[in-house]
């Protein structure tokens, strides 16, 4: 795990090992101050003249130090939080750039809410552990061997104290440690259901408006918080017991020394001793510099634990390799628009039980209109997501061009197999900048034709705005329909070679439809064209329609031979031609 985060600290490297060398100089500083204030004060009581030499000499050494220590103390601030900022915005970066090279398999084990919170509140923790890692875990080590070298210095009898109390303090700490990482596993767990229910409501905000259900959707959210709060404050109060330990140490060190050295001082007399009322406080003040050590490190102990999970969390998303990737010297240019599935057989995951398509072969040529209809659950988006290779044929193969897909380069395949989806997405941004998600190059003359193709030239000029009009997030200041018309241009504006429309015009009037694939048999003749529809209406042009039931192809063939086959899809146009057939007759 560790090894995969440091991975992003990249560039930052550098501020990243100053900082722990000035820590290791204040610290030094630090540790030599109480030394040469315990010579002063002897040296010049000691002294017979009373002159302030040995106080110039000794103060202006002190001076010395704590600039030194000053300065270091600054500098080490200001790289480790260049080096913190730099490697959370890196982690941030690759946690990215990882997830948009996911496969959709890939993202169905993550769900939305759960990696928003790693790239945010993780991200966030993590950063705040590594600046602590930087400056106080370096710095507590250093500073409190130089205070045990010195303590053993001043007097070895009374500095075994401290190598006593230490392997206590420790033990207390990662017991502590142990018990409250279990809280911290669940919190984040709780986290990504709290983010989830926030997602689900703003994202669904009409809906729940509609039905009246704002008080449903607080008591949920209410819910997920109260359970992040009652596990953060169990975990707290478990992390809360490393203060009071920290001090009830650091007193009974302090009061342990204080009469022990106090009865050496006594033995060995007063002034000029084996060990000075002077060294006594430069002990004492060891002593307070190594248990506030650790104090300093359980700080750094509360920060640790609590980024550890975030850290699994991080990596957990690093390490996940995608499904689907590019081969080496893959093929770099689709010929044609042709497609075959060669009894193709697929399931979600390899423990899935049933197959979500089996038996699969169809044959589809270049530039043929083929229309798809089948129930709710019967994987007719499953069955064209792998033509792009959004997922991989569990058994059996797909043909694009006559080329295996799995033989091409992924970027060039999807740049020839325009997808329109299911779910129609329009992105915060003009309308020029959301078509030009198709093609960035592409001149206003290129966009205006696709959008008279996708029937959408219409209402775009009808806004003020036109083309420049400032589309929303999500497309919400524009009505379904013709949020699908733009999607629909958009990825004309591609030129692709198979053009899949999932449902695409189901928002869309039945007039325009009908236009739409007017303009699509004169504009487009040679581009491959798989339309999945609810409609009959919409496919019953095609050059070959297929019927899918329970994940198998059912029927295939033209509308007139399929209406003599007298199978699924006569039922389905007789059902949707019903209510216009009796209307005429009522008519005559």
């Amino acid at each position: 795990m560790v090894k995969t985060l440091l991975k992003s600290v990249r560039q930052y490297k550098k501020p990243s090992l100053v900082t722990p060398v000035f820590m290791a100089i204040e610290a030094f500083c630090e540790c030599l101050i109480p030394f040469f204030m315990a010579k002063m004060i002897s040296e010049q009581v000691l002294s017979e003249s009373g002159a302030m030499t040995h106080i110039l000499t000794y103060g202006g050494i002190l001076l010395l130090l704590a600039a030194f220590s000053i300065t270091s103390g600054v500098l080490a601030g200001r790289f480790a939080a260049t080096a913190s900022c730099g490697f959370a915005a890196n982690l941030r970066h690759d946690l990215f750039y990882k997830v948009q090279k996911f496969s959709f398999s890939n993202v169905d084990k993550f769900s939305t809410s759960s990696l928003v919170t790693r790239l945010t509140t993780d991200v966030t923790n993590v950063q705040n552990s590594y600046q602590m890692c930087l400056r106080i875990a370096i710095r507590v080590p250093l500073q409190f061997i130089f205070a045990i070298i010195m303590s053993f210095t001043i007097n070895p009898s009374l500095a075994w104290i401290f190598v006593v109390i230490i392997p206590i303090l420790v033990f207390f700490l990662l017991s502590i440690m142990r018990y409250v990482m279990p809280f911290f596993r669940r919190i984040f767990k709780k986290y990504d259901a709290l983010n989830n229910s926030v997602q689900e409501n703003v994202g669904g905000i009409r809906v729940v408006k509609s039905f009246v259900r704002e008080d449903y959707e607080t008591e949920k959210f209410d819910k997920a918080a109260t359970e992040v709060k009652n596990d953060f404050t169990r975990a707290e109060k478990i992390l809360a017991l490393n203060n009071p330990i920290m001090t009830l140490f650091i007193n009974f060190a302090a009061v342990f020394i204080a009469y022990l050295g106090a009865k050496q001082i006594v033995k060995s007399g007063t002034l000029g001793g084996d060990f000075t009322p002077t060294e006594l406080s430069a002990l004492i003040t060891y002593g307070v510099q190594i248990l506030s050590c650790c104090m300093m490190f359980s700080m750094v102990f509360v920060m640790i634990t609590m980024s550890l999970e975030s850290g699994r969390r991080i990596s957990e998303v690093l390490e996940q390799e995608s499904d689907l990737v590019s081969p080496e010297n893959g093929v770099k240019e689709v010929k044609d628009g042709s497609v075959r599935f060669e009894n193709v057989n697929f399931k979600y995951s390899a423990k899935a039980n049933k197959y979500a398509l089996s038996d699969i072969d169809l044959d589809i040529k270049s530039g043929e209109t083929v229309g798809i209809l089948g129930g709710t659950g019967s994987s007719k988006t499953t069955l064209v997501q792998m033509i792009p290779r959004l997922y991989d044929a569990t058994d059996g193969e797909v043909y694009v061009g006559g080329v295996n897909v799995k033989d091409y380069d992924l970027e060039t395949l999807r740049k020839e197999v325009a997808v329109v989806l299911q779910k129609n997405v329009l992105f915060s941004g003009t309308i020029k900048e959301n078509l030009r998600w198709g093609d960035e190059t592409a001149s206003d003359e290129e966009l205006e034709r696709v959008c008279k193709l996708a029937q959408a030239d219409e209402f775009i000029r009808s806004f003020p705005d036109g083309y420049d009009t400032y589309i929303e997030q999500g497309g919400t200041n524009v009505s379904g329909g013709q949020k699908q018309r733009l999607c629909i241009a958009r990825a004309l504006l591609r030129k692709p070679k198979v053009l899949i429309l999932d449902d695409s015009t189901s928002a869309v009037d039945t007039k325009t439809d009908a236009l739409i694939r007017k303009a699509f048999a004169e504009e487009i003749p040679d581009t491959t064209k798989i339309i999945i529809a609810q409609r009959v209406a919409s496919v019953e042009n095609a050059d070959k329609i297929v019927v899918l039931d329970c994940g198998k192809i059912v029927e295939a063939g033209t509308h007139a031979e399929l209406l003599k086959k007298g199978g699924i899809y006569r039922e389905i146009y007789e059902a949707q031609t019903k209510g216009k057939n009796e209307e005429k007759g009522g008519n005559d």
